[in-house]
């Protein structure tokens, strides 16, 4: 293999990828990374403003991007969220489904509010985007979901229960989705965080921050950029023989 054929594996060229949870910490700088790669992106959460002004910095940087304002736990949402897309790219080759809910209570002190707000947006929205844009991912050739799940899904996780739970149920779709989706061509596949600098940590407790980046082998959280290369390893032509699989990138958190 020469070097122009090892670029092109991560080439997304002429793709177009929905990302969910796009316009902050991880699933910005994965949006980033895929137009960086050539990809057409539809970045999606819940506020209008932060998603226009997503979309605005990615063509600042060259790229062919929208935003579309979707609330995970609202199906219709979802069923847009694809129409937008296609409608205006013509075409959906990539699914990475990264927007969630960090809600949690303490076991014995669950709510049914609570979990219904959890389970809306950290599973049933996922599996749901993916059932909609299935028609879409079955006609490209080059179809791939990344669910991304959480590190917390391999550990006892105690306090933040919920959201593990969510993640590690996600991680099961993952496999089911690949088994089931394999000879409509599309690959479905699982990436894994550990502690990641994002909003979503810094709203716990100093204390708790510093304990989760020191609970990893290198001892310190992820920058969300670190997130981007493994994204575009999972839905390019790189991985084009892997599917049914977590790839954990966690700085050597979880024993393995």
């Amino acid at each position: 293999m020469d070097r122009a054929q090892l670029q092109s594996l991560f080439d997304l060229s002429g793709r177009v990828a929905i990302v969910t949870g796009g316009t902050r910490g991880i699933g910005r700088a994965v949006a980033e990374g895929f137009v960086a790669a050539g990809a057409k992106v539809a970045v999606a959460s819940r506020k209008d403003d932060a998603c226009a002004e997503t979309a605005a910095a990615l063509v600042a940087q060259g790229g062919d991007a929208i935003g579309v304002p979707t609330h995970m736990g609202e199906l219709d949402a979802l069923r847009a969220l694809v129409d937008r897309t296609v409608e205006h790219f013509g075409r959906l080759d990539i699914v990475v489904n990264n927007a969630a809910n960090a809600l949690t209570l303490p076991l014995g002190q669950f709510t049914p509010e609570a979990w219904d707000k959890s389970y809306e947006v950290n599973l049933r929205g996922p599996v749901f985007l993916v059932q909609e844009a299935l028609p879409h991912l079955t006609a490209s050739p080059h179809a791939a979901v990344v669910n991304v799940i959480s590190a917390g899904a391999f550990l006892f996780s105690a306090n933040v229960a919920m959201y593990a739970g969510a993640k590690a149920a996600l991680m099961s779709f993952t496999r089911a989705m690949a088994a089931e989706f394999a000879p409509l061509g599309v690959r479905v596949n699982a990436l894994a965080p550990g502690a990641v600098d994002t909003d979503m940590m810094r709203k716990n407790p100093p204390e708790a921050q510093e304990r989760m980046a020191a609970s990893s082998l290198q001892a310190r959280a992820a920058n969300p950029d670190e997130m981007a290369g493994p994204a575009l390893f999972l839905v390019s032509d790189a991985s084009a023989f892997m599917t049914g699989q977590v790839l954990i990138v966690d700085g050597g958190l979880v024993p393995r």
